[in-house]
């Protein structure tokens, strides 16, 4: 280390305090009642601050750090502080004003900025204080002793106060003390400077101290001293940490300013004052150091630090923080720290020793074993000893020191046992190598002259004398070849037994033999590395810092202050010696680090050389064992006596690829027919056809078929495929493209082919199923004419549409579509299309099995709405069934047994509604009829999902509410004797009690009429829905359950169902007749007949005649009418169910004419036209079986 003035300047008056700019840019000083502000690039002064009207004992600039934000803006975030004999502190900004001042009761001793926050701390006599640019006031704090320096840790959380006392005392940032330090010498050693280390990667705060007990010492923030206390000899004034914290700077009484580590190991003088130095400090982010004296001196310094390492092959030593020695292993990049806690002067290393020079000593250290990758050193050898000299060099039992013309040869002990004496200034030394105690030492000198030294000999070999000075040196592996680089900067290389120079490049600072390879060096010089093999042109890469090693394919390289190992690989130099088929030099150079493709390079260029030997080494590096097989080949033939090169070089060729010049080689040697087994083997059929020229066409087609086999099994099927239609081998190629998923081939061959070739037509469309392309398939089948194979395509491949179309053309495949598109529909849940599907296919059996299916689910759900409709539709499903006269009574039985669980569904689908949601959509007239028409049409047994208590609970709420108190205490009590669920109870219980205090009647505007005989019924009707005189079944509305005024009549014998509609449809004039009623009683029925006579003078209507009549019997009569009668009425006011056979038609008169009913063409419920009209407007449907307002009837 040294330090170089950069500048100088001296004022009237003491330096006291230094500041530096956080940019480094400006430096403040205190001296006497002012601030002066020098440019620190140059030492100018910039301006002197007044502001103070006494002495300026401190200054503080604040650091970077965080901002606030009213300083910010008024103040762009920098300022610095200073701090005088008059009780007063200044603060100014970076354009030098001064912005504020504040005052204390004594002298300022000491200030510093909180490097996070900003606040400062001022120091004085018997306080502190605390300011922060958001407070008002300044918050101070008593001292029990006169505080001399203060400093902030990095965080800004403590502050460190140094007393005259000497005392430490470390606050919070709020001024409260939290740990008390005591020094030993207590006021007799006051504290006059302090520090914490800024260092960012010490775990803990360090804190200097330097008193004037002439000690400095290092305190953790706990307040544990760090090691024991190092002794000065002289009294401390300031203390300063570079800026990254590895050195201290310390100046006092000494007048000079001293270096020490962070651990305070000095390690040397920075500049000689001629008086005390106040204050030292270090420039932010530099080297730079600052001095400020007693007598007003200034002295501005750079301090360089030297280089001071080792290297031997891939062991590199080096100095860190001056006092430790690290050795780093350049090829596993492991590292040890040796420390020393001295000041490290010269570094050697030499094979298993390590030599390191101190201030006082010498020590020797040794690995600990042989082993090449150990890294522990221990302590060999000391030689307590100061010696001072250029260079340092260590030998396995002797160091060597250079001292300017005179070597010196030292054992380990400290005895000299040999010195030489040269004729000019030693510039380079180096250990070449030897037996222990008997090495070679490589000597440069100024002059020119170049020696070889052996330790154990006194006399020194001249090798060569050239004209210029030399400056660095290297030999080869072999002490053949010696590589110089002289001072202007050129590498020359001579030999050493004849002198003669060999060659020499230009711009060389460094030179370095390869270990290696006898042939190859490298130089490093411009920014550039150069590399030479023999006497070939110099290879160039870009490459910072100087060569100092050169083994095998690793250059090391020393740049500014660290080494590295830098990888190059050798393919230069390799790819140099095979442009001149030098394949065994090639190969040596390739050894010491190529690429893969490199190696396969060489090993291709010596086979094709035919030097078989060293292709082998190369090939077995890459491991290439189809070329090894074919070097090992052509060796047993040489074996067994064949000599044509031509032969096997055309084997080489064949295996590089190179066909045509194998086949010409082939030719040459009289081995056509090679020639041809090439081109067969690898499939170059064209190339062996114009090998052999033209020949028959049939061996050109077996030709053909066999280069398309050969293509198949290399897994070249494109190429078959192409071969074999060439050939007619259309099945194969076919396979082919099936097997590997090739539609659009598949498409071509089959559109290509005639209709008449069923067989690979069929083997087309099969691949086109199976890959997903059933319209390609399809187009197939249509050429083939093959429909039923068609339809199954479509089947399988769920395209409906298509198969429906074809079924409509071809009803022969109506089975085929159908059955498995009903199927389909069944397995995805949809299972009402699917029962449509079955029987649109003829399966009733399945159509049914679906629908009971349907039905009990959503009977199971409580979905009665849809189980109502899944019963129609088993109806009208039995129906058709009962066509087949086999199964007519049967399904007959089962129509009329389905169509009654459908209209008690349907009706109970409201009922349920009605108790589970909170909110019914039916009215309480609609609701009343409906449990009515339940309870009257309720089989013995009670269908399943049908509930008689929430009929009974819905009958005597609704009751109840229209006035039919009656009947309502009628339900609660036949509810008394039912299971009522718990949800249901208390409102059942409650209506019981309450019903009790309504009369004992029902409303009259309740009671039904029968429109036959105009009789009122009672509401609960022990016969059911007829009318309790003449037995006239009721005719009630799908929806709102009203009886309607409707009366069903019957044809008389012989008149069939269309000549009834053909008299109704006429509606002409009726003459006066005289009807008259004639009851037929047999033994099953009675009837009603209208008998007419032309004579009569009454209505010959029967609906307007009286109806009703006096009746013993229990017995039921229907209406029935004759042609005449038929012929009077009009057809507004008839109604048909037209059922399709086995069934007969229903007729219906409505009484009332004017009041519209509406009958659904599909499922035959009755309706008021207006409800009916409603309900399609609201579900698009007929609300009983489900038929669009748009359908055609039945």
């Amino acid at each position: 280390m040294r330090a170089v003035l950069t500048w100088r300047d001296k004022t009237e008056h003491c330096i006291n305090d230094i500041a530096f700019k956080p940019d480094g840019t400006q430096l403040i000083l205190a001296a006497g009642n002012r601030l002066l502000v020098y440019d620190t690039s140059d030492g100018t002064l910039l301006q002197p601050l007044k502001g103070h009207k006494d002495t300026v004992y401190c200054v503080a600039y604040a650091k970077d750090g965080k901002r606030l934000l009213w300083v910010s803006i008024l103040y762009d975030g920098k300022r610095f502080a200073s701090g005088s004999a008059d009780k007063s502190v200044i603060i100014w900004t970076s354009k030098l004003e001064g912005i504020l001042k504040y005052t204390h009761n004594d002298a300022i001793q000491c200030v510093s900025y909180n490097p996070i926050t900003h606040q400062l701390a001022s120091c004085s006599s018997s306080d502190f204080g605390l300011w922060s640019p958001e407070q008002k006031s300044v918050s101070k704090h008593k001292s029990s002793s006169k505080i001399i320096c203060c400093s902030w840790t990095n965080d800004g959380q403590y502050l460190a106060l140094g007393m005259f006392n000497g005392i430490i005392s470390i606050r919070n940032k709020n001024g409260e003390e939290k740990v008390k330090i005591e020094r030993p010498g207590g006021s007799l050693s006051p504290i006059w400077s302090i520090c914490w280390n800024p260092s960012r990667e010490e775990r803990n705060d360090i804190l200097a101290v330097a008193d004037w007990g002439q000690k400095i010492s290092f305190y953790q923030l706990s307040g544990k001293q760090i090691g024991k206390d190092r002794a000065l000899n002289f009294d401390p004034c300031c203390i300063s940490y570079f800026t990254k914290g590895e050195y201290i700077l310390l100046g006092g009484s000494d007048k000079q300013v001293s270096l020490f580590t962070k651990d305070g190991v000095r390690l040397g003088t920075v500049g000689e004052q001629n008086s005390w130095v106040w204050t030292c400090q270090v420039k932010p982010d530099s080297n730079y150091v600052v001095v400020g004296c007693q007598d007003g001196t200034i002295s501005f310094y750079q301090l360089i630090f030297s280089t001071v390492h080792g290297l031997y092959k891939d062991r590199y030593a080096y100095r860190d923080s001056m006092t430790d020695v690290i050795v780093q292993h350049l090829i596993t990049e492991q590292k040890v720290r040796i420390k020393c806690k001295e000041l490290v002067k010269k570094i050697a290393i030499y094979r298993n020793r390590l030599a390191i020079q101190l201030p006082e000593k010498i020590l020797i250290y040794e690995l600990y074993s042989e082993d090449s990758s150990d890294m522990h050193y221990r302590v060999k050898e000391k030689i307590i000893k100061k010696f001072e000299c250029n260079l340092l060099v260590v030998c396995a039992n002797h160091i060597i020191l250079c001292q300017e013309k005179r070597l010196q040869c030292l054992s380990f002990s400290g005895v000299k046992e040999r010195e030489w004496q040269m004729e000019s200034l030693i510039r380079y030394i180096k250990v070449i190598g030897g037996p222990p105690g008997r090495e070679g030492l490589l000597v440069g000198l100024k002059n020119g002259q170049i020696l070889k030294i052996f330790v154990d000999n006194l006399f020194a070999i001249i090798l060569l004398k050239q004209a210029t000075a030399v400056r660095c040196l290297d030999m080869s592996a072999s002490r053949k070849k010696l590589a110089v680089v002289d001072e202007n900067d050129t590498c020359l290389v001579y030999d050493i037994d004849t002198k003669e120079l060999l060659f020499q490049e230009p711009n060389a600072n460094s030179v370095a033999w390869n270990t290696q390879c006898e042939d190859m060096l490298c130089f490093s010089g411009g920014g550039y590395l150069n590399i030479k093999a023999s006497t070939f042109p110099v290879h160039r890469q870009k490459l910072q810092g100087f060569v100092v090693g050169y083994n095998g394919s690793k250059i090391f390289c020393l740049h500014v202050f660290s080494i590295s190992a830098v990888e190059v690989p050798q393919s230069a130099p390799m790819y140099q010696y095979l442009d001149r088929k030098l394949f065994k030099e090639a190969y040596q150079i390739a050894c010491l680090g190529v690429t893969d493709t490199d190696w396969r390079e060489l090993a291709m260029e010596a086979l094709e050389g035919l030097d078989f030997e060293t292709a082998k080494k190369a090939f077995i590096r890459v491991q290439d064992l189809r070329y090894l097989e074919l070097i090992s080949s052509i060796e047993e033939r040489k074996k067994r006596g064949e000599t044509n090169n031509d032969l096997f070089l055309a084997d080489v060729f064949s295996y590089q690829g190179k066909f045509h010049e194998a086949a010409k080689l082939y030719k040459r040697s009289g081995h056509e027919n090679l020639a041809l087994e090439m081109y067969t083997d690898l499939c170059m059929f064209e190339y062996a056809k114009d090998f052999l020229g033209s020949g028959d066409p049939k061996e050109t087609k077996m030709l053909i078929t066999k280069q398309a086999d050969w293509a198949r099994n290399i897994k070249e099927p494109k190429a078959a495929v192409e071969m074999y239609i060439s050939a007619g081998e259309h099945v194969k190629a076919i396979e082919i493209c099936g097997d590997h998923g090739w539609v659009d081939m598949l498409i071509d061959i089959a559109r290509k082919l005639d209709k008449a070739e069923r067989e690979p037509l069929l083997l087309c469309a099969t691949y086109l199923k199976k890959l997903d392309s059933p319209g390609y398939a399809a187009e197939t089948y249509l050429k083939m004419g093959d429909l039923k194979s068609l339809v199954q395509l479509h089947v399988e491949t769920q395209r409906w549409d298509e198969a429906f179309a074809l079924g409509e053309k071809h009803p022969e495949f109506k089975d085929d579509i159908y059955v498995p598109y009903a199927q389909w529909l069944a397995e995805n849940d949809r299972f009402e299309e699917a029962q449509k599907a079955f029987h649109k296919a003829g399966r009733q059996r399945e159509a049914v099995q679906v629908l009971e299916q349907l039905t009990n689910n959503a009977v199971a759900e409580s979905r009665f709405n849809d189980a109502a409709y899944y019963y129609w539709m088993l109806s009208m499903q039995c129906l058709d069934i009962a066509q087949d006269p086999a199964q007519k009574d049967m399904m007959l039985g089962k129509f009329h047994h389905f169509q009654r669980l459908a209209e008690l569904y349907h009706g109970y689908h409201a009922i349920h509604r009605h108790t589970e949601d909170p909110f019914s959509v039916h009215r309480p007239e609609t609701l009343f009829n409906i449990s009515r028409f339940l309870l009257h049409s309720l089989p013995k047994d009670t269908p399943l999902g049908i509930s008689k208590v929430k009929i009974l609970f819905t009958l005597a709420k609704q009751s109840k509410a229209l006035g039919a108190y009656r009947l309502a205490r009628h339900a609660y009590d036949k509810l008394r004797g039912l299971y009522i669920p718990a949800r249901f109870q208390k409102s059942i219980e409650l209506g019981t009690l309450t019903i009790r205090a309504k009369p004992f009647h029902d409303s009259e505007e309740l009671v039904p009429l029968c429109y036959r005989c105009s009789t009122n019924n009672p509401l609960l009707n022990n016969l059911g829905n007829v009318c309790i005189n003449c037995r006239q079944p009721f005719i009630f509305s799908a929806s709102s359950y009203d009886v309607l005024h409707l009366v069903e009549f019957y044809l008389e014998e012989g008149i069939t169902d269309e000549e009834a509609i053909s008299l109704i449809d006429l509606e002409v004039p009726r003459p006066k007749q005289d009807n008259r009623q004639q009851e037929i009683a047999n033994s099953s029925s009675q009837i009603l007949r209208l008998v007419e006579t032309k004579d009569s003078m009454g209505d010959e209507d029967p609906f307007t005649a009286k109806l009703s009549f006096e009746q013993g019997g229990s017995e039921f009569v229907p209406v029935v009418v004759s042609r005449l009668v038929l012929r009077s009425m009009s057809r507004r006011d008839v109604l048909i169910k037209r059922w399709p056979p086995p069934l007969r038609w229903q007729y219906f008169r409505s009484l009332l004419p004017d009041a519209s009913i509406t009958m659904c063409p599909s499922c035959f419920q009755m309706f008021h036209s207006e409800d009916y009209e409603l309900l399609v407007l609201q579900h698009g449907c007929c609300p009983y079986c489900r038929r669009c307002k748009d359908d055609p009837g039945p």
